[in-house]
């Protein structure tokens, strides 16, 4: 687009455009460099010859027009969704192959903001938080009995339902994932309880796996490596509290029972 034809319109539906998509993308726990990437390929594919881009994991900030048009985003809330990463990744390079129009990435990006991208229902993301508890339970134990595995899988399920509810009703992630682990333990207390045989240990071990964060400590050390300090470091001190949050709340049960 030629320059001459830009204007304060122009401007603001670009920098709207990729202020949504970086926080889309961060929403979707995306790495720094990727989102950074993401909408510097949508402003160049503009006609934009100079944006500025730097992206925490709490905020976007991008300038156009050599300064002249300069908007913030905070980002409230991060979560792990993957697909939602993929999918502005491919409007951004459909848009650099000009399949698309700016206009068209910025209403599909402003129907996935709004609710438009259709997730998993909440039923399916507990079936898969059981099937991931007992089958990483196998995995990481060495030695353990079969009836610790539909165990894990029940405390696994309970604990992500858990997390899932309560973070509706606050804005602290990390008092979510304490109380979750509060309640898988004094579950998993009560049927070692109920059936002796079982080890809490192994239950436990497999049925907190799907409130541990693995995927942001691998973000946090890939952007570490790609020179993003900050964004590391804030990912690393975000996961570590996650798992003192989990294992404090294992920790206050097992000694509050005393086991």
């Amino acid at each position: 687009m030629n320059a001459t034809k830009r204007g304060e319109t122009f401007y603001q539906d670009l920098l709207d455009t990729c202020l949504t998509a970086g926080e889309l993308m961060i929403e979707g726990g995306s790495e720094m460099y990727r989102v950074e990437d993401t909408m510097m390929r949508i402003a160049k594919s503009a006609g934009e010859p100079d944006p500025r881009v730097f992206v925490v994991p709490t905020g976007v900030f991008m300038s156009l027009d050599h300064g002249n048009y300069c908007q913030t985003l905070l980002v409230h809330e991060r979560n792990i969704n993957l697909e939602l990463v993929d999918r502005i990744n491919s409007l951004s390079r459909a848009f650099a192959e000009q399949k698309i129009t700016l206009q068209e990435v910025k209403r599909e990006v402003n129907n996935i903001a709004s609710g438009g991208f259709p997730t998993f229902p909440v039923w399916l993301q507990t079936i898969g938080a059981a099937i991931l508890s007992a089958t990483l339970m196998v995995m990481f134990m060495n030695n353990y009995d079969w009836i610790d595995f539909p165990a894990a899988a029940i405390v696994g399920a309970t604990g992500f339902i858990s997390f899932y509810y309560f973070k509706r009703f606050t804005n602290v992630k990390f008092l979510s994932e304490l109380v979750a682990a509060v309640i898988m333990t004094v579950l998993a207390a009560g049927l070692v309880h109920i059936f002796p045989q079982m080890i809490i240990d192994h239950i436990l071990t497999g049925a907190l796996m799907p409130l541990v964060p693995g995927l942001a400590l691998t973000n946090a050390l890939r952007d570490l490596f790609k020179g993003d300090i900050l964004s590391g470091m804030v990912k690393i001190c975000e996961a570590l509290l996650t798992a003192f949050a989990l294992g404090g709340g294992v920790g206050i049960v097992l000694k509050f029972l005393g086991a």
